[in-house]
């Protein structure tokens, strides 16, 4: 039996060696080099089973490639890597027609069951969409985090489906922008994009919000208006803050999910609407459903792919390029020139951010129209942090400068937990609700110290590795494996 041969294309000497050694263990056969012309004299003359290449190469870019090799070969597969690890490599791999984007530095475990996926699975012809226009320009998502490249890549995946989708985070994480990015680059682009805060309707007119109206269905209806739904149709409808809708409304969102069309407030023909839905909220739905405020089978409709947005404190290391990135913006917008010194950075990447990414364009334009100086050092960041208000200062002390106890951090919030009684909702499953606030956070950072390793986060927590992969399932939590 002849063994698949894999031709690999980086100019890196390490990364080929690394590469050849742990391919030809595992049983394959190997072919590397620095350039795109070398594998693209490979691929003409029917070589290799398997491409990997990186992106930038000397004499071609790695993504041009793709086209070409799929014009003569469509059925040979092209795995891309890249240290360019923005959201627009990650597309534009996908859209051209890689197998699987994979950013530097990569997990070797990782790779080696893309291969593996990628020599067995059977190929399936699809149609290759155009690329956005002008995608360069303006990227809508910023960060090079291990978290931003796993959403970099489902979103890339999702660019050809119309799954439904569920993004959650934080308030000011950036819903709507993933929620944009999955339609601007999708299938559905040329179609509208329509978003509708559930939170910012009154509860009696989300009905008529979102499916409209007859004339005369109710005081002041004085002529029929399209709904959302209708709005939206051919398009994307992006429903944020789901979790605030109101029984009778998911109700009849079910249906419309389940059966294709509605009926408008006060009319009797069904209207048929072909839409892809995007859902967010910074609600943990599950918690609403034991509490009895979301039903359970909406969630299971609406939560076909999950997305979950990091806050911005557990990926500090995008913090200096999205600082940046918002002084440029503040800039064009016709504010003066604003630098950050080394000082200033460090004084942002140890900030908390309770508001976010939103929190730290809103600092970004402030500095841009208020203060004089072209270099903001640390003293203008710690001043205008202080004057925030108290829920952002520095974590408490016990009063000698020693660290607040567990305990009594915990105590603390708990106090407020129940004092702000969660927005508003109803106190039930207090316990299971506490508990998953506490367990996320606890094996977030126990995976993110043991770099995704289960085995060893695992043994560190003192739990079956089984139950680990459950609560990791449970509560949604990514896993991002790497090498540094």
């Amino acid at each position: 039996m002849t063994l698949p041969t894999i031709l690999i294309a980086d100019d890196d000497r390490s990364i080929r060696t690394v590469l050849t050694q742990a391919l030809g263990r595992a049983g394959y056969q190997v072919r590397a080099t620095g350039t795109a012309a070398t594998l693209w004299r490979w691929v003409e003359d029917g070589e290799g089973d398997l491409v990997i290449t990186d992106v930038v190469m000397p004499d071609e870019n790695g993504l041009d490639l793709i086209p070409r090799i799929k014009r003569i070969r469509p059925d040979l597969r092209v795995v891309v890597m890249s240290a360019q690890s923005t959201l627009m490599t990650a597309v534009k791999a996908a859209q051209r027609g890689a197998f699987e984007y994979l950013p530097k530095p990569f997990d070797l475990a990782e790779l080696m069951s893309v291969v593996a996926r990628a020599l067995t699975q059977p190929v399936r012809p699809a149609q290759e969409p155009a690329e956005p226009r002008d995608a360069e320009e303006r990227l809508p998502l910023i960060g090079r985090s291990a978290s931003m490249q796993e959403i970099y890549r489902t979103i890339a995946r999702l660019t050809t489906s119309d799954l439904t989708v569920m993004i959650t985070g934080e308030s000011g994480t950036g819903k709507e922008l993933v929620a944009r990015a999955l339609h601007d680059y999708g299938r559905r682009r040329s179609g509208p994009f329509v978003a509708v805060n559930m939170a910012a309707i009154p509860r009696e007119l989300i009905e008529s919000e979102l499916f409209g109206h007859e004339r005369g269905a109710f005081t002041g209806a004085t002529n029929r208006t399209q709904g959302r739904f209708e709005q939206a149709n051919g398009g994307t409808l992006f429903l944020d803050e789901i979790g605030d809708m109101p029984p009778e409304a998911q109700t009849r969102l079910l249906r419309v999910l389940q059966e294709g069309e509605f009926t408008s407030v006060g009319g009797r023909t069904p209207v048929k609407v072909n839409v892809r839905i995007v859902a967010a909220t910074h609600r943990d739905l599950r918690q609403s459903i034991r509490a009895g405020a979301f039903r359970e089978d909406l969630f299971y409709r609406l939560n076909v792919v999950p997305i979950r947005l990091p806050p911005l404190r557990d990926r500090a290391e995008d913090i200096p390029l999205l600082a940046r990135h918002f002084l440029e913006r503040a800039q064009e917008a016709g504010l003066p020139v604003k630098l950050l010194d080394q000082s200033a950075v460090e004084a942002l990447r140890a900030y908390r951010w309770p508001g976010n990414v939103r929190e730290l364009e809103n600092l970004m334009r402030r500095l841009a129209a208020l203060y004089p100086q072209e270099v903001i050092g640390a003293e203008v960041i710690e001043t205008e942090v202080a004057d925030v208000g108290p829920e952002i200062e520095l974590p408490p002390t016990s009063g000698r400068g020693a660290p607040e106890p567990l305990a009594q951090a915990v105590e603390r919030h708990i106090k407020q937990f129940l004092a702000s009684q969660r927005d508003g909702m109803p106190m039930h499953d207090i316990y299971d609700r506490v508990i998953a606030e506490v367990e996320r956070p606890l094996i977030q950072m126990t995976l993110a110290a043991t770099r995704g390793n289960q085995i060893k986060a695992a043994s560190m927590l003192g739990l079956n590795r089984n139950t680990l992969r459950k609560k990791i399932r449970d509560l949604e939590i990514p896993v991002v494996r790497g090498v540094s």
